[in-house]
């Protein structure tokens, strides 16, 4: 069976600098996949490309069977991925409302887009409570769940998650990873970047352990988890 996205040898440069140098994984509808690693391996750079917001300098990604090296951005999005990226990037001064519609800006079906907004305020009860209320007025790990509700609008078969318990309160963390525990509950297809790899490792059917931009280690997440070179160098254990 053909894996839903297949990278193959994926290199990726600033200039001079090869960022991502010759990575290969695969995402299976259904699963949740990580890509775990310190600042600077490469794992941002890698959701980049893949929503085509940079070009890679090598290599292959497939969608569905379908070469996506030079599909721009927004026809990335119509076909299937979404990408909340690290940071969120929401837009402050927008009601909560509008900021997920904006997600579905490439959709026409009214009916829908209501059916899912309440989807998101069902996932994320706060966001519903204040849904006329400005953005920018949402704590953190509020506007991460806007973030993510907002990519969810676009109907995804692939969910791409750069960092979102970065910054976030272990409370507000453990609720963010619940979702996502919840979407793969219900068939969301996730690739999940995240420096907290006991929670990433913990949600995923497979793991990629990425340094200085290449694949050092893959596994289950639990094999990964028990792994004992992991455990030392990203779970904090001697």
């Amino acid at each position: 069976m053909t894996a839903l996205l297949e990278v193959e040898d994926l290199r990726v440069a600033y200039g001079k600098i090869e960022a991502v140098k010759g990575i290969s994984f695969t995402v299976d509808a259904g699963q949740v996949v990580t890509l775990i690693g310190t600042n600077g391996a490469g794992k941002t750079t890698t959701l980049r490309t893949l929503s085509g917001l940079l070009k890679p300098s090598g290599g292959t990604i497939r969608f569905e069977g379908k070469d996506l090296n030079k599909v721009p951005a927004h026809k990335v999005v119509s076909l299937g991925l979404a990408h909340s990226p690290e940071g969120r990037h929401i837009f402050p001064r927008m009601s909560i409302e509008d900021n997920l519609r904006l997600g579905a800006y490439l959709r026409d079906d009214r009916d829908g887009i209501a059916k899912d907004i309440q989807r998101a305020y069902d996932l994320f009860p706060i966001l519903g409570e204040r849904r006329r209320q400005a953005a920018g007025t949402l704590s953190g790990g509020e506007q991460q769940m806007l973030a993510m509700g907002r990519a969810l609008m676009s109907q995804p078969k692939l969910l791409m998650l750069d960092e979102p318990s970065m910054g976030l309160s272990p409370i507000m963390m453990q609720k963010i990873m619940a979702t996502i525990s919840e979407l793969k509950a219900q068939g969301t297809t996730i690739l999940l970047v995240e420096q907290n790899a006991q929670a990433a490792l913990s949600l995923a059917d497979h793991g990629y352990v990425m340094e200085v931009g290449k694949i050092t280690l893959t596994g289950t997440g639990q094999e990964l988890l028990h792994d004992e070179s992991v455990r030392k160098a990203y779970l904090g254990e001697d």
